[in-house]
């Protein structure tokens, strides 16, 4: 049986995909990356998956409410359970169907049985100069996502810290579940936008505020509806014009308050003034005052250093 490594989806940005900007919110964009993602892997696989990772998620352009939006998702290489998926987001005015790109981004996807347990992938062999390159660009790219990750895995959120943040808890809700009766990777990764955008709304005392950056999304275990969740941001780091987020999500049985650590990520936004461009502006600086002020400091600046070496 042949089987098909591309899937496009197309939509209309519907008035309630908008955020606070009056654009389509960055956490929705997300939500449809992985949502396209979910259906090239899961028709290459011939079954259900789960997100495992998400890398760079660079926000080029925002997406407009009315826009034709299109969702490209294509596997370029497989493990023996996983598969690397790459999305490019597009979108344009319906009425002429220009398309420009708005983001793109890679994912690793792992099939699993009905039990949860990982089950073997078709193996994806390149047949053309293309498929080459891309297998290339992903061997380059994991080097990139090993140290990032290392790197994210070396630092803790305790209460030590002085550092602005902002909690979200609330039940995972019946319309929050996928194919797999688990939370969708997407939905937690809308979550991660939301808490991230509160913190630096109260934070710029202004919802002028933009995710230009989401990346290193590592999804430890699923989420499951009735779960009782925490979603945690805290400010990692400011620039002239940008402000650094680290975000838990957290989540566990609700009778007894036992939290685990679901998904971890950072997030980087900046703030825009009204002007048609949308420029950025400055923002209030955060100076750490603790040893874990400066540790997490240090950790966000530590993650733009690896990109940049990679030139990512």
């Amino acid at each position: 049986m042949s089987r098909e490594s591309q899937t496009t989806l197309r939509f209309l940005a519907a008035p309630t995909d908008a955020g606070q900007s009056g654009s389509v919110s960055a956490g929705r964009v997300l939500e449809w990356i992985d949502k396209a993602g979910y259906a090239a892997a899961a028709r290459w696989s011939g079954g259900y998956c789960v997100t495992a990772y998400v890398g760079n998620v660079r926000f080029r352009r925002p997406v407009e409410v009315g826009d034709l939006v299109e969702a490209r998702a294509r596997v370029i290489v497989t493990g023996r359970t996983s598969m690397q998926v790459t999305v490019e987001v597009s979108s344009g005015p319906p009425t002429t169907a220009e398309l420009e790109p708005a983001t793109q981004c890679l994912i690793i996807f792992v099939a699993v049985d009905d039990a949860g347990k990982p089950r073997p992938v078709p193996t994806l062999r390149p047949a053309t100069q293309e498929e080459r390159l891309l297998q290339e660009w992903a061997a380059r790219r994991s080097k990139v996502r090993d140290e990032v990750v290392a790197a994210m895995e070396r630092v803790t959120f305790t209460d030590g810290g002085s550092a602005p943040r902002d909690q979200l808890r609330f039940l995972a809700a019946p319309t929050d579940v996928n194919w797999g009766g688990k939370v969708h990777g997407g939905v937690v990764m809308r979550w991660i936008d939301e808490a991230a955008h509160v913190l630096v709304t109260r934070w710029t005392q202004d919802v002028a505020n933009v995710a230009i950056f989401t990346g290193g999304v590592r999804f430890y275990q699923p989420l499951r509806i009735g779960d009782l969740v925490e979603v945690e941001a805290r400010l990692l780091h400011t620039g002239p014009h940008s402000m650094h987020v680290g975000v838990h999500v957290r989540s566990g049985d609700p009778t007894t308050g036992e939290l685990a650590l679901t998904t971890y990520c950072r997030t980087v936004f900046v703030s825009v003034d009204d002007s048609p461009e949308r420029r950025a502006r400055e923002v209030p600086q955060w100076t750490p005052v603790t040893d874990e002020d400066r540790a997490l400091d240090a950790h966000a600046t530590e993650l733009t250093r690896i990109r940049e070496r990679y030139g990512d």
